[in-house]
């Protein structure tokens, strides 16, 4: 009877009045927040309390944290109190009321107050569980009847609506942020802004939008097995200088393997993460990565950290996953502008190689026509002189010049008919020994060491033995160009295990400096650039099109201060 008539009580005039105009002070706040902590001052007047609060349960930590309060000191404020534990954890955990005259004799009680005598807490019910608890303290014995029971139980139903609004504007908020974001990036994705800005505006965003500590870009590197620091926000040195991860061993790499987003509770503690040191030492806790997708391939990942214990949500999932594909698309946008800036070299390369290759062939036509003439008129001379006469000698060199004339007309002609190799069985350790023999002046004037090792059984070929030995000089002429002050030269023919018809490696090895970045191999294979300042490039050219005519192809590997190689891979037989 006694809960009944504080009911009815409760309902009567002057209660219902009161409630009311609480109720119209409340909801007449148009920030949720500001609408909270007019509730809780609204408890403490009508019930006639010293103090009052407002906990939530947070979803992440579930502890209970006050949202609004009234009364009490600033250091209480920042309480968190697990559920469960003291009167206000009874309740929300239970789910029903708790009033009680003497918080000194109740071994529930968590004081926060000394001053604090009696306490009344009831449960804050959404959709049929509970979300928080509504209390308010008094510095006086029994001060709490069944009445202002009653009466706080139907200010809770206010904080229940109150606090989905909250829920819904921050919901809101958070999308409208979102959808602004996604926007700003988008644009900045087809304007002129380079790569690493773009990459570092999403770290920026990334925290903002998921009230992050920390967010980076780790991408795969030049090894296929590591992932490296792109960009970062929010990094302190630590994170920064703990080098590469390898994709195998490291929780990112999982992510980046599986192509799905992975969250971990706290890294600290987790004994896939690799680095748990720094991140004890830079604070991170909770993890979330998601993958930055290209097609069907894998580029790296985008990653948050948070400060405190954090389940993200799948509307946080969601946001990353936006972001993560706004990462991707600017990253392809950058891979596309490097083919089309490699095609365009290209395109212009080709071009002047073609006027080379139009001015090589007219000023071949033009010196064969006065040869062929010269080579007439020597032959009907009929030169005939007496054994011992110098003059023989010089006829016959004067016969074998015009000759070797002919042959680089006809070899010049060959190239701009992009004619096929006469191919037939070579040695190229005969060839590179050859070629030793006529480079040994120039290579001895600049202190250059020549190296030649044939695997046995590894030389013996089908191909033209003009055209290989036109490449495989003037890859030696490059090496000895990129070594003015003296160096060595190591040419190393090997069984090609590697490939498919079983053929042959030629690898040339210098020490010089390293290619130039004027030097590159273009998307389709093509070689195009010069070592020399005022080179045309079409020594290389020539070698990777004779490499190409005998169905090879050509790769190179240089390093800053560590030397050159340029590996040619041959098949045994072109046609087989």
């Amino acid at each position: 009877m006694e809960a009944a008539d504080a009911t009815e009580t409760c309902l009567s005039c002057p209660w219902r009045t009161e409630l009311n105009r609480a109720a119209l002070a409340v909801h007449g706040s148009l920030e949720p927040r500001d609408a909270l902590h007019r509730l809780v001052a609204e408890a403490v007047r009508l019930a006639r309390a010293t103090s009052g609060s407002l906990v939530l349960r947070n979803p992440n930590s579930n502890l209970l944290e006050i949202e609004a309060a009234t009364g009490l000191p600033r250091e209480a404020t920042i309480f968190r109190l697990p559920i469960g534990k003291g009167v206000t954890g009874w309740v929300a955990l239970h789910g029903t009321p708790a009033r009680v005259g003497d918080v000194q004799s109740d071994p529930r009680y968590v004081m926060l107050r000394p001053e604090v005598r009696s306490e009344l807490a009831v449960p804050v019910l959404l959709d049929g569980e509970v979300s928080g608890v509504l209390n308010v303290d008094s510095e006086q014995e029994h001060a709490f009847t069944a009445g202002h029971e009653a009466m706080m139980v139907e200010l809770a139903q206010h904080a229940a609506v109150v606090i989905r609004n909250t829920w819904l504007f921050e919901q809101a908020r958070r999308r409208t942020a979102l959808a602004t974001s996604l926007v700003s990036i988008a644009r900045l994705i087809n304007s002129a802004i380079g790569l690493e800005e773009l990459l570092n505006l999403v770290t920026r965003e990334a925290v903002q939008l998921t009230g992050a500590k920390l967010s980076s870009v780790l991408m795969v590197g030049e090894d296929p097995e590591l992932l490296e620091v792109r960009a970062s926000h929010g990094a302190g040195p630590d994170y920064l200088g703990r080098g590469s991860l390898r994709i195998q061993e490291s929780l990112v790499g999982v992510v980046i393997r599986r192509r799905k987003p992975l969250q971990v509770e706290d890294v600290r503690s987790s004994r896939l993460y690799q680095s748990t040191e720094v991140a004890r030492r830079e604070g991170l806790v909770s993890l979330l990565s998601v993958p930055l997708v290209l097609g069907d391939e894998a580029l790296g990942a985008l990653n948050v950290y948070t400060g405190e214990l954090h389940t993200f949500s799948n509307e946080e999932i969601q946001t990353l996953g936006a972001l993560a594909e706004l990462c991707a698309m600017a990253l392809e946008r950058a891979r596309m502008a490097d083919r089309m800036g490699s095609a365009e070299e290209q395109l212009r390369q080709s071009d002047k190689l073609c006027a080379l290759g139009l001015l090589a062939a007219e000023v071949a036509h033009e010196i064969r026509n006065p040869l062929t003439v010269m080579k007439m008129l020597f032959h009907s001379m009929d030169l005939q002189f007496p054994a011992g006469d110098p003059r023989l000698e010089d006829a016959r060199l004067m016969g074998n010049k015009m000759d070797h004339l002919n042959r680089i007309v006809e070899q010049v002609l060959d190239f701009a008919r992009h004619s096929e190799p006469r191919l037939d069985w070579v040695t190229v350790g005969s060839l590179l020994d050859d070629l030793r023999l006529l480079t040994r002046h120039k290579l001895r004037a600049q202190s250059v060491e020549l190296v030649i090792e044939v695997e046995p059984g590894s030389d013996r070929l089908r191909a033209d033995s003009v055209q290989l030995e036109q490449a495989f000089l003037n890859v030696i002429l490059n090496a000895a160009e990129a070594m003015p002050d003296g160096g060595k030269l190591t040419i190393r023919c090997a069984m090609d295990e590697g490939e498919e018809n079983a053929g042959c490696l030629i690898a040339f090895t210098d020490t010089g400096p390293g290619l130039p970045s004027s030097i590159s191999m273009a998307p389709g294979g093509f070689l195009f650039g010069t070592t020399k300042r005022r080179g045309t490039g079409l020594g290389l050219a020539i070698v990777n099109r004779v490499v190409e005519t005998h169905r090879g192809r050509m790769e190179l590997r240089s390093e800053p201060g560590r030397g050159t190689t340029v590996e040619i891979h041959l098949p045994r037989d072109p046609t087989g």
